[in-house]
């Protein structure tokens, strides 16, 4: 039994030696079939698209917040008192300066410019009377028949009388302004808004709630705060010729109102603050903008966007081929002239777009990968095409089978 146990064990270890040397066998001859077809070509560099970075003049432009202001305001009050008699304006309409706008009860006012009128026909009738004593005086003076005092009498008389005079003219005019004074009329043009009073109401001069409020809308204020900070680092770029200005003081300014739309007219900077806000560390910066149609009214919430410069030799990267490393730098992957990649870090100021503006990192004429960033690595080869395109056949990185030849 020992015997046959021993020649059982044998049997199947060489059954099992016989199997493994015609496995080798066959896979030794796969090989030397394939090789006989020719040696295996290792695949291709993956395929990359690129953009070839070139200079080029870009407008830098600003985005702020603001809110528009009429070109002028006036809030209309009385200067008299009265009881209003009429309104003589509909609310909401277009006047012009010098319409008249409410009437108060002229009665009281016009009685008092005809008495001064009165008392300076009286004052006018004294004078004539004190000019001719004086005359009279002077010539009997001279013939000695009155004295000397006498005839300074009738000349203080005389002086008088032209005072009387005089303040009686005062007080004529000054009773012509208050009956003027009882139609109110518009200091400016432009639209009327709500009336706080209506007729029958007593008015009283120089009252704290203003009858109504007149303002001019066409061309409208837009008022925006831009931080003092980024106003030195503008100008700063101004001064090292990084930028180049628009124009002093006349850059160009659109709008984009509440609804995200574009306003269809584009408006002009006119001054910027001399004065830093302490609270918020920002300078007021006004543009106006031309408004016929009256679509901007006061107090609407806008977004004004400035240009503030021109970049004349700027350089523009689409943001899918930037990104940040763990520390949060900006990096992108470039393409060398033997394939090889190379990453890059990068100094980016703002986004333009779908472009960040790079002001350190890049050169003219280098190729940035934008495309298959998940095929290259820093080190690795690739082959380079144009943003864009399509693979040249099969799929990137890989070599189509031949004719007649299966894939395994």
């Amino acid at each position: 039994n020992g015997y046959m146990r021993t020649r059982d064990l044998s049997s199947g270890f060489t059954r099992n030696a016989v199997r493994l040397v015609l496995a080798c066998a066959v896979a030794l001859a796969g090989c030397d079939s394939q090789n006989s077809g020719g040696q295996a070509v290792a695949p291709p560099p993956p395929e990359v698209g690129v953009v070839e970075i070139r200079t080029e003049a870009v407008p830098i432009t600003t985005e702020l917040p603001g809110r528009t202001s009429p070109h002028l305001i006036a809030e209309v009050r009385p200067q008299v008192d009265g009881i209003i008699q009429k309104r003589l304006f509909r609310e909401g309409s277009y006047v012009k300066a010098g319409d008249v706008l409410y009437q108060i009860d002229p009665a009281t006012y016009q009685a008092a410019y005809d008495s001064a009128k009165a008392a300076l026909a009286r004052a006018e009738a004294s004078l004539a009377s004190a000019r001719l004593k004086e005359k009279r005086f002077r010539e009997l003076m001279d013939a000695k028949v009155v004295s000397r005092q006498a005839y300074d009498d009738a000349k203080a008389a005389l002086d008088q009388a032209e005072a009387d005079v005089a303040a009686a003219k005062a007080a004529v005019e000054a009773a012509r302004i208050n009956l003027a004074y009882t139609r109110i009329t518009a200091p400016i043009s432009g639209r009327v808004g709500r009336s706080t009073v209506t007729p029958g109401a007593l008015v009283t001069a120089n009252q704290a709630a203003a009858l109504v409020t007149v303002q001019q809308l066409d061309p409208m204020y837009v008022d925006v705060v831009q931080s003092s900070a980024e106003l030195l680092r503008l100008r700063r770029e101004l001064e090292s010729g990084r930028l180049k200005s628009a124009g002093p003081g006349r850059a160009s300014v659109r709008l984009r109102l509440e609804d995200g739309s574009e306003y269809a007219h584009e408006g002009t900077l006119q001054f910027t603050d001399v004065t830093v806000d302490e609270s918020t560390g920002a300078v007021t910066l006004r543009a106006v903008f031309p408004n016929p149609k009256g679509e901007l009214l006061p107090g609407m919430y806008v977004r004004a966007i400035l240009q503030q410069g021109v970049a004349e030799q700027a350089i523009l990267v689409p943001q899918q081929g930037v990104s940040r490393d763990p520390r949060g730098n900006a990096i992108a992957l470039v393409v060398g002239d033997d394939g090889t990649v190379e990453q890059r870090t990068l100094e980016v100021s703002r986004a333009i777009g779908d472009k960040w503006l790079v002001t350190a990192g890049l050169r003219p004429g280098d190729r940035v990968i934008v495309e298959g960033l998940q095929r290259a690595r820093p080190g690795s080869v690739v082959t380079p095409v144009p943003a864009g395109g399509e693979p040249a056949s099969g799929t990137p990185g890989e070599t189509p089978p031949k004719a007649g030849t299966a894939a395994r």
